[in-house]
């Protein structure tokens, strides 16, 4: 099967790869063992990670100033391919000014361990608050992305990165797979469409006759829950995967569905986070795309389908959204449906909010299985502390 017979090539043409291999890693780990190195967060080793592997296609490393500006101003970089939020290598100016004379800095993860190098091509200082309101469309200290934006380094540094050795593996990363992987997978099951599904919380009722309707329409699913940081009281990483594990395993052909972690953090910018969840998915080999109603949005910040709407800036992007209505369980269909095939009141919904669902474990209280399968109720009323704190 071509790509052109359905499935989109990656973002900007081309799959980018910036992992390091024979004689050339050999030279560069021997090599970066005498460079200045810097230490990033796991946010950012998250971000290399997906640059190397092409999940940022056509990024190559951390941008340079003009496409930072561009992306501020106008949801693209300088060339004109869509890019809605800046992926940027923040340092303090003290450090800055080491890099500025330097060609190429290794780059240490938590651990003190190198894992990468960047090639050094620009350091810019940039302004904290024009970029929240870019991103975010607020300056609101309370927005989890502001706040974290608020507490970035004064620099930016710029240019392509290498990787030379990954994180160490885990539970959380065994269903990690690159973009080159999952094209491969895509073509050998005769995927021709395939529709990505973006969460940051465990499967319900609702989600799982969602993701069914789509494979109605679709060759396969591509089930890619976000693994990384979140907000207090989002569900921890480790939760996730074992639900959808259980729920994959016991209530989804597996010819017809894939499950892929995708490792980057939360960044709760609404609408501009979608057009960026897009984007990777497209990279992973996607046609389309499931947008939700409030998709990666927070608190009031956004209108109910902003993110949605903003897909119509956006007809070059090659990857197809693909709106559903919000599914229920009405008590007179007596069926998980939707406002587009249940003509009944609001009153014989039952409706299982991230909310309400957070109050019912706490409580101790078991979700109905009108509203969630009975193996990930017991899942997370078992689980020891199943949010983030």
């Amino acid at each position: 099967m071509s790509e052109r017979e359905g499935i989109p090539g990656p973002h900007g043409g081309k799959l980018v790869n910036r992992v390091l291999s024979g004689s050339a890693l050999e030279r560069m780990c021997n090599d970066a063992k005498e460079m200045m190195s810097v230490k990033v967060s796991k946010d950012l080793v998250s971000d290399i990670e997906n640059i190397a592997d092409g999940i940022f296609s056509p990024l190559e490393g951390f941008m340079l100033e003009h496409d930072f500006e561009e992306v501020l101003k106008r949801g693209r970089l300088a060339n004109g391919i869509a890019w809605t939020v800046p992926i940027v290598l923040d340092v303090d100016e003290q450090t800055g000014k080491r890099m500025k004379d330097l060609h190429v800095v290794a780059i240490k993860d938590d651990s003190e361990r190198i894992f990468a190098v960047i090639h050094v091509e620009d350091i810019f200082h940039y302004n904290k608050k024009e970029m929240a309101k870019a991103v975010y469309k607020t300056e609101d200290v309370n927005h989890p992305g502001v706040a974290k934006t608020m507490e970035m380094q004064e620099m930016l540094v710029g240019g392509r990165i290498d990787l030379i050795d990954r994180v160490n593996g885990s539970e959380l990363r065994k269903h990690r797979i690159s973009p080159a992987r999952t094209r491969d997978e895509f073509r050998k099951r005769g995927w021709k469409s395939v529709v990505g599904f973006q969460t940051r919380n465990i499967p319900h009722l609702a989600h799982e006759m969602l993701q069914k309707a789509a494979l109605n329409l679709f060759d396969g699913l591509f089930i890619n829950p976000l693994i990384g940081r979140k907000k207090n009281g989002d569900f921890k990483d480790e939760v996730i995967i074992k639900a959808y594990e259980t729920l994959i395993d016991r209530y989804y052909p597996p010819e017809s569905a894939m499950f892929v972690t995708l490792h980057t953090e939360m960044r709760y910018a609404g609408p501009k986070e979608a057009i960026l969840h897009a984007i990777m998915r497209k990279n992973f080999g996607c046609s389309h795309f499931i947008v939700g109603r409030d998709h990666a949005g927070v608190g009031n910040y956004y209108q109910p389908f902003e993110a949605q709407e903003i897909f119509k800036d956006y007809p070059d992007l090659e990857i197809k959204p693909v709106f559903f209505p919000a599914f229920f369980y009405c008590k007179i269909c007596m069926a998980t449906v939707s406002e587009k095939t249940c003509p009944h009141d609001t009153q014989h919904r039952l409706e299982l909010s991230g909310t309400k669902l957070r109050q019912m474990v706490a409580s101790g209280e078991r979700p109905s299985e009108l509203l969630m399968r009975p193996e990930i109720a017991d899942l997370i009323l078992n689980w020891k502390d199943p949010f983030v704190t």
